[in-house]
């Protein structure tokens, strides 16, 4: 993988990622599919609609149903999804985190009983990236001791401790593989934890920093602490990140956590938000949410969002929108989809022309601006 950053504009920063599958500018952000797919939409409507440069593909999941194995036989995720552009994999720790009634973690990996069927299973530093070295992603996420917010000091003491301890063996264990001819054209990020805690972020971070991974993570937010505690942490421990590698946030967020966190040096970003909301019938507009299941719009021939140009706004009125979510019609998942997505997309393109433009404080001001208008 190669990575270079093009422009600053004080801490947000426009670059450039390459992996074997594509070339992605960042800041990015990397619409969800859990299971080999984002759901209700396609690997057409991801490449030719809205022409994502990478997605993500949940480890956890897919080891389960249908084996890793069976997703190497088609050619790894890009030959079962038919998906040609890049994939992260996460490592499944935050699945065992938000399973965590069924999981039990100690110092050698993470004990777990599937929600499908009630097997037991044991994911450590090596089996995880075993699992996506099959799944055959760009970009591979190594296991981390992942805790609730707020938490006891121990506690976070002991996922950092944990947390540095998988790395060491997930590198090392990365790097001997990567001899024996595996996985070379994969590239493996570790994740900083450490709470809200300042110290021990910083600890965490330094102690990854010193490793030979290709990007690196902030894990661990958005797990109930509020948004500012949020942004405090991500500013707190940025100067103890590697600037020459790429910055990834893990699970965020809403267009504003996107926003305030791109501004804090952020450089790439994933949440279920977006899909989740429109199937929920929440719509992302430049002027806020609007929630097109309202009787409001049974009559409504405009647009989503007038200022919008995605398939969806282009072609269809929330009128239309309104009567297939209550018509419950399958119809109005993957539009709605397509929406969200192209609003988060295209969000992510507006910030990167107002880093290269070095005018990142006025489109700021102007995003903030417009927030709360058009709420309902």
């Amino acid at each position: 993988m190669e990575f270079k950053v093009i422009k600053t504009n004080n801490n947000a920063r426009l670059g450039l990622i390459k992996t074997a599958h594509s070339e992605i500018q960042t800041p990015v952000f990397m619409p969800v599919g859990t299971v080999g797919a984002v759901k209700s939409l396609d690997a057409y409507d991801m490449s030719e609609i809205l022409d994502a440069k990478i997605i993500l593909a949940n480890t956890y999941h897919m080891y389960l149903r249908p084996g890793s194995k069976v997703v190497k036989e088609f050619g790894g995720l890009h030959g079962f999804s038919r998906f040609d552009r890049s994939f992260l994999t996460d490592s499944g720790g935050f699945q065992a985190f938000s399973l965590r009634s069924k999981t039990k973690n100690d110092d050698g990996g993470i004990k777990f009983k599937s929600h499908i069927d009630g097997s037991l299973h044991y994911f450590t530093p090596r089996s995880v990236l075993d699992t996506q070295y099959d799944l055959g992603s760009d970009i591979m996420m190594i296991l981390d001791d992942l805790v609730a917010l707020p938490a006891e000091k121990k506690r976070v003491e002991l996922s950092v401790k944990r947390t540095i301890k998988w790395a060491k063996e997930a590198i090392n264990y990365h790097k001997s593989q990567q001899e024996k001819g595996i996985g070379r054209a994969q590239n493996i990020f570790g994740i900083i934890q450490g709470a809200t805690d300042f110290e021990a972020r910083k600890t965490c971070a330094k102690s990854l920093c010193e490793m030979d991974f290709d990007g690196l993570a902030i894990g661990g937010l958005s797990v109930g602490e509020t948004n500012q505690e949020m942004y405090d942490t991500v500013e707190a421990v940025m100067p103890f990140i590697d600037a020459n590698r790429p910055r990834y946030l893990m699970g965020v967020g809403t267009p504003e956590d996107l926003v305030e966190n791109v501004e804090r040096g952020v450089d790439m970003f994933d949440c279920v938000m977006p899909t989740r909301n429109a199937r929920n019938g929440t719509l992302f507009t430049s002027f806020g949410k609007i929630n097109v299941k309202s009787a409001a719009f049974i009559n409504d021939h405009s647009p989503i969002d007038p200022l919008c140009n995605c398939h969806t706004c282009r072609n269809y009125s929330r009128g239309y929108l309104n009567h297939l979510f209550r018509a419950r019609e399958l119809t109005f998942y993957r539009l709605a989809s397509l929406h969200n997505l192209h609003y988060y997309l295209n969000l992510m393109s507006e910030m990167r022309n107002a880093i290269a433009n070095g005018d990142f404080a006025k489109f700021k001001r102007n995003f903030y601006a417009k927030r709360g208008k058009f709420d309902s």
